[in-house]
């Protein structure tokens, strides 16, 4: 048993599941869940970050992202510490996508998630602007456990429930 959950561990068989879509229309935005997202080269349809709504640094420019449901809960037991909201609102942490069955985001390779696959690109800190917009120091909370940004690979529609599968080889091609 040992055994079969540390093989589990390893990249490239890492499986989860996407549990929710949170979209928002534009930067500041509350973000709202969608139990489905039509993935495009820009991004979800519909979001900040596919329609250049968003609040971000043209350096720090991110299509998709993602965070797990592992790290949720660790920056949630964080902000009881630091005396914040002892359980954050829904959409508050502003990631694109929420999925469990994974420790924590990835860092390399590619998620394919239902039948669109994503590269892996780099790591999403948290900002000052996530503070200003749900009006408490949750960054602090979050630290490294903020989520990573995605860069869709094909484009195509998405759904919670939706198998998400970590394949640690490089991404090829460009969205479809």
């Amino acid at each position: 048993m040992l055994r079969r959950w540390l093989r589990s561990l390893r990249p490239g068989r890492a499986r989860g599941q996407l549990e929710t879509i949170w979209l928002a229309d534009r930067a500041g935005a509350p973000m709202y869940a969608q139990a489905t997202a039509a993935v495009t080269a820009q991004g979800l349809s519909g979001d900040r970050y596919a329609t250049g709504q968003g609040h971000w640094h043209t350096v720090e420019s991110c299509p998709v992202t993602l965070i797990t449901v592992t790290e949720l809960e660790r920056a949630t037991r964080r902000a009881r510490r630091l005396r914040e909201p002892a359980t954050p609102a829904p959409g508050e942490h502003r990631r694109n996508l929420v999925v469990s069955g994974l420790r924590h985001s990835p860092r390399t390779g590619t998620l394919r998630i239902g039948a669109v696959r994503f590269a892996i690109t780099r790591p999403r800190p948290p900002c000052g602007w996530l503070n200003q917009v749900v009006g408490y120091n949750f960054a602090r909370a979050l630290r490294q456990d903020s989520g990573i940004c995605l860069q869709p690979l094909e484009t195509g529609v998405i759904q919670c429930g939706d198998r998400v599968h970590w394949e640690t080889e490089a991404p090829t091609g460009g969205p479809e």
